[in-house]
């Protein structure tokens, strides 16, 4: 399993200056900015969200930090269907249960960013590497983790 490498190419973004007075509403994270494409002020960005089509339309208006953008046009860079995908938003908030035994382990609070993979962190403060993920389905994913990654040393 692995998290969907979603990009968009040809995401036109218009500045529409500070966004004073709505940045205390909640955000959704849909995704980073990676690189420029093309010489017309495209970019490619790598989606956490799996509504590229809702998030990205035209008209949309994302945030980076304090500056607010608005989407001009937006088109898939790379297929978007991927059965193998790990989605944040499905992640959060899941059972993490061993796979075999059955046991578990707690609930996703958070995905953190590391440079060698995303890490779980579960709701008893443990943090699973992703790598470990077999599955993510109906509120319950599945992990194969190696022995000793649950002991804690007192």
């Amino acid at each position: 399993m692995r998290r969907a490498p979603l990009r968009f190419a040809r995401l036109l973004l218009a500045s529409l200056g500070n966004a004073s007075g709505v940045t205390d509403l909640p955000r959704l994270e849909v995704g980073r900015v990676t690189k420029a494409h093309g010489l017309k002020g495209e970019v490619v960005i790598d989606l956490v969200s799996d509504y590229p089509e809702v998030r990205l339309a035209p008209g949309s208006r994302l945030w980076t930090g304090e500056q607010e953008l608005v989407v001009r046009s937006s088109r898939p860079f790379q297929p978007l269907e991927d059965p193998e995908a790990l989605w944040v938003h499905r992640l959060i908030g899941s059972r993490v249960v061993e796979q075999g035994s059955g046991v578990e382990r707690g609930r996703v609070v958070a995905v953190v960013a590391n440079p060698a993979h995303e890490l779980l962190e579960l709701d008893s403060g443990a943090l699973v590497p992703i790598v470990f993920v077999q599955s993510c389905e109906d509120g319950v994913t599945l992990i194969t983790p190696p022995e000793g990654l649950f002991d804690v040393e007192s």
